[in-house]
Parts: structure tokens; C-alpha cells; sequence
């Protein structure tokens, strides 16, 4: 894995909508690095790694969605490798359980 490391977390109506199989597609249509999931507060978290431009331009992306979602807030930081330990063994991207 090369370039950066994002943690994004997405409010607004996004369960319910898809939401977590569109970035899933879409992350893994750029060959990024990571997993997405739902949090028990009615936000999608998601853990993207890979090339800097890349990953910028599906968090602008997730700012809008799939066309379903209302996507109130998109926070953006960033995360160590450790985060990626999370993903399912075998997998680059993975949908992950509620938390």
C-alpha cells in the first residue's frame, strides 16, 4: 500500500439507502484499499487507502452519494494502517458489521 491513509464518516440519511454497497463498488472499482460500515448513531464510517488523488476524489463522491442518500456531513481525517486490519482476511475492501 502506497499514498494516504483517510477515515470518513457520512451523516445525514445514509442507512437504508445502499449507501454502504455504492462506496464499496466504487472503492473497489479504483482498486483503493479498505472497508465501509454502518455505526449504531445512523452513520457510515469507511477507511479508504491508496493513491492521494484517488482517495480524494471518492471522499468528494461520498459527499454526494448514491442518489437515495442525504448526505448531511462528510468529516475527513486521517488514519494509520492499523485501521486496515479491520478488513476481512483476503479481501481489499471490505463491508464490515454494524458497530
Amino acid at each position: 500500500m502506497c499514498g494516504v491513509i483517510r477515515q470518513v464518516t457520512i451523516r445525514g440519511r445514509v442507512q437504508g439507502v445502499g449507501y454502504r454497497a455504492w462506496v464499496e463498488h466504487r472503492a473497489s472499482a479504483h482498486d483503493l484499499e479498505g472497508w465501509v460500515r454502518n455505526r449504531r448513531d445512523g452513520s457510515v464510517e469507511a477507511l479508504f487507502a491508496g493513491p492521494e488523488d484517488v482517495v480524494a476524489g471518492l471522499i468528494e463522491r461520498c459527499r454526494r452519494g448514491p442518489s437515495s442518500a442525504r448526505v448531511d456531513d462528510v468529516r475527513d481525517e486521517p488514519a494509520n494502517a492499523d485501521a486496515l486490519n479491520l478488513r476481512w482476511p483476503g479481501e481489499r475492501f471490505s463491508m464490515l458489521p454494524t458497530i
